[in-house]
């Protein structure tokens, strides 16, 4: 009997029983829909992050005063005031062969009014080099300039989502807005960014230089920022970068050896690392519950092996009595078993296909199907099929044919 024969045996025994065959499948298919949605979902999802985290700015190094503590409660990083725009400048001249832009940072949260309009929100005090730093582009006007920076012009431009809801139609370029009791004129709108991961609205900000922040809308008497962001000439210098940024700024604050640092640095690269763990991590977990859906199926498939061996038992008497050899028998079983959980896989890898473009489509996430998994996940099934089906066929292969002719 040839391998063409003893598929065509196979087969023929899966349809006769069509109902149990396909009841048989639905773990396998289970199991590898799961597989196929969590890694196209998971990689999707990382891939979205990454993204965003590319888009904070070039090859980013960002530095934050220390922590700023209320007797027992850290109220967080940017609250101290251990750090000056003069640190960041000294940074810029200093440090010029290993970073290309610094800005300080600036914030203060106001109410916005146009007219008879008013909008609460975020004005960002920065330098001239936060375009080049964070990817910012202008989309109407322009961008305030090193003199009026200087000079602390009360001057402003606008992300998307504050003109939409202040100016509503309005050309916003050139008119006069107020942020908090004084005027700024608007000079420019930045391109749009949108949302980010956390779904924060990027472009509900207003930019401004972050001398005319501090002067009129802190009106603090101390000169302190809340961040410094910088952006190196290249990513390979980042831990030469991060030790002189270091030096330098504890040079600046005069800290004695003993001393910790007032600031902390944080990179793209930590964040990267760090989401690629919670990502992985996710992704890890939820592929071991789709597992267990295999193991079930693998063990479905056992089972109804286990049953067709019984049922078949005389049927597998005759055919080793015209010459079946033992091989013949275990060959036709695991076939069986293995075209079950390949057919199971194919439905699977399909239906998983489509419930992650389903999910991302209805949530708004990126999918990322990747070829090799689809394939690994799917040559899977074939490997449950032939791990679980070969006790049933082995059983069948030792059977005696005379004892099989006279079962009852």
């Amino acid at each position: 009997m040839n391998f063409g024969m003893i598929f065509k045996v196979a087969a023929r025994a899966i349809m006769r029983n069509k109902t149990r065959s396909i009841l048989t499948c639905i773990g396998i298919i289970v199991g590898i829909a799961a597989v196929i949605a969590v890694m196209a979902i998971g990689q999707g999802a990382q891939t979205m992050m990454v993204k965003e985290i590319s888009s904070m700015g070039n090859n980013l190094v960002m530095v934050f005063p220390e922590r700023n503590n209320r007797g027992a409660v850290s109220v967080g990083m940017g609250q101290g005031q251990t750090m000056t725009a003069a640190d960041a400048e000294a940074v810029k001249s200093e440090l010029a062969h290993l970073v290309q832009g610094v800005s300080p940072n600036v914030r203060a949260n106001v109410q916005m009014m146009y007219g008879a309009k008013n909008w609460s929100g975020n004005v960002q005090g920065v330098s001239t080099d936060i375009t080049l730093i964070s990817n910012w582009t202008v989309e109407d006007g322009r961008f305030f300039t090193e003199e009026e920076q200087n000079s602390c012009a009360r001057v402003c431009v606008i992300g998307t989502t504050v003109r939409n809801n202040l100016f509503q139609g309005e050309e916003p370029v050139g008119k006069t807005m107020r942020l908090k009791d004084m005027t700024f004129k608007v000079i420019g709108v930045l391109g749009s960014k949108g949302a980010n991961n956390w779904g924060q609205d990027q472009d509900d900000v207003i930019m401004a230089p972050y001398t005319s922040v501090q002067r009129y809308l802190q009106r603090s008497q101390f000169r302190s920022i809340n961040m410094m962001n910088i952006s190196l000439i290249s990513m390979d210098d980042l831990e030469e970068a991060k030790r002189e940024i270091s030096a330098l700024l504890r040079q600046r604050h005069h800290l004695a050896d003993y001393q910790d640092n007032d600031f902390e640095t944080r990179d793209t690269t930590e964040i990267m690392n760090t989401i690629g763990s919670v990502t992985g991590l996710m992704t890890v977990l939820l592929t071991a519950v789709a597992a267990i859906s295999l193991l079930v199926g693998g063990i479905g498939i056992m089972n109804i092996m286990l049953v067709s061996v019984t049922e078949r038992i005389k049927e597998i008497g005759l055919r080793m009595s015209i010459g079946a050899t033992p091989a013949n028998i275990l060959m036709q079983f695991i076939l069986e078993a293995v075209v079950l959980s390949t057919i199971g896989g194919a439905i699977g890898v399909a239906v998983g296909v489509g419930a992650a473009h389903g999910i991302g489509a209805w949530k708004g996430w990126p999918i990322l199907i990747d070829f090799s998994s689809t394939a690994i996940a799917f040559g899977f099934s074939a490997f449950v099929g032939l791990f679980f089906g070969f006790y049933p066929a082995w059983r069948a292969s030792k059977l005696n044919p005379i004892d099989c002719l006279r079962y009852e």
